[in-house]
């Protein structure tokens, strides 16, 4: 009888992580001439195989975290935000940010309607920073790549970023540094939904064809350029750079991901490629968190609702935050993977 690890074992490499479709997509090259082992036949095997695993997962996971959506509209949720007060309120708003949109850029169009709505700075940047660096999308991609303890550890540690960064921006009254026109925005009340399940799969599959619309450029750019460092880049190169060995090395991967825009499911081929090739495992996270999180196009759009003292805030903690994670991942990296 196979034990409980044995199954989870099973799950977490031919479920999530699809080892199976990697080696059949290995000898279906083989047999068409191309040699695995080379360059270009591994970046081709590569590229195949993360591409078809990102878009089956994210199929799945899209389909049903928008199907639990539907059952909070903003309404329901400002609601259940205004039941709770101090730093239960910030927990509430990083959990929720775990069940909304993929990138920084569709979350704060929801963050702007909270805070026009009454809640909370604090409350409402919990949610900001949550919601695209610890979605639930993460965890099973970073699970089916890093395993079970990288994934759920990376999560946590976002919710604590989320919880305490919005709790220092409540503690700072940093409310003053909202822009007038969102605070005083006209909030308009709705009533509970009352969406039959046939609304709710139609809502589903609606969010399911418009997120991978919007994704996919990402997802293609993101497994391309693993691809390359997977099976081109030279090792001595990343191990010197980002390898532990380089105390600098997480300051960097987060000062370089800042300026860059993508979603998780971009950044997590490249991160895989990465720690193949000897980066050091808390580096490689922090650059997921800050090319999520603090993303160049999100900021932009974040300056028109919030004045340079609150933003420049938000950054500061977010990036502080993203560093000494990077470096505790790095020095607990041996009990994690």
């Amino acid at each position: 009888m196979e034990t409980p690890s044995a199954i989870w074992l099973f799950f977490q490499d031919q479920i999530l992580g699809m080892k199976w479709l990697n080696s059949l997509i290995g000898k279906g090259l083989t047999a068409a001439g191309l040699e695995p082992a080379s360059i270009l036949g591994g970046s081709l095997q590569f590229f195949l195989y993360d591409t078809i695993k990102i878009f089956v997962l994210l199929s799945v996971l899209i389909f049903g975290i928008s199907y639990i959506q539907s059952y909070f509209p903003p309404e329901r949720t400002r609601q259940i935000l205004g039941r709770f007060h101090g730093i239960g309120a910030n927990t509430v708003a990083a959990l929720l940010g775990t069940v909304t949109p993929f990138c920084s850029c569709s979350s704060i169009p929801i963050f702007m309607g909270f805070t026009s709505a009454g809640l909370p700075v604090g409350v409402t940047f919990s949610f900001l920073i949550s919601s695209p660096m610890v979605d639930l999308g993460s965890l099973v991609l970073l699970m089916s790549i890093f395993g079970a303890k990288v994934a759920v550890v990376y999560v946590l540690l976002g919710l604590v970023i989320a919880i305490v960064g919005g709790t220092l921006l409540e503690k700072l009254k940093m409310e003053r540094y909202v822009e007038d026109f969102i605070k005083n925005a006209p909030h308009m009340q709705t009533e509970a939904d009352s969406l039959t399940r046939r609304d709710r799969i139609a809502y589903a599959k609606a969010q399911l064809l418009g997120t991978i619309k919007k994704v996919a450029p990402y997802i293609f750019i993101g497994v391309g350029i693993g691809a390359v460092i997977h099976n081109a880049i030279p090792q001595a190169w990343v191990e010197t750079v980002l390898g532990s060995h380089n105390p600098f090395a997480v300051i960097l991967a987060t000062v370089v991901g800042i300026p860059m825009y993508a979603d998780i499911f971009g950044t997590i081929p490249v991160a895989e490629s990465l720690l193949f090739k000897g980066a050091g495992l808390g580096t490689i996270l922090s650059f997921m968190m800050a090319v999520t999180t603090l993303s160049l196009p999100s900021l932009i759009m974040l300056k028109k609702a919030v004045k340079p003292r609150l933003l420049a805030a938000f950054i500061g903690i977010c990036t502080v935050g993203i560093i000494i994670v990077g470096y505790l991942f790095n020095f607990f990296q041996y009990f994690l993977i």
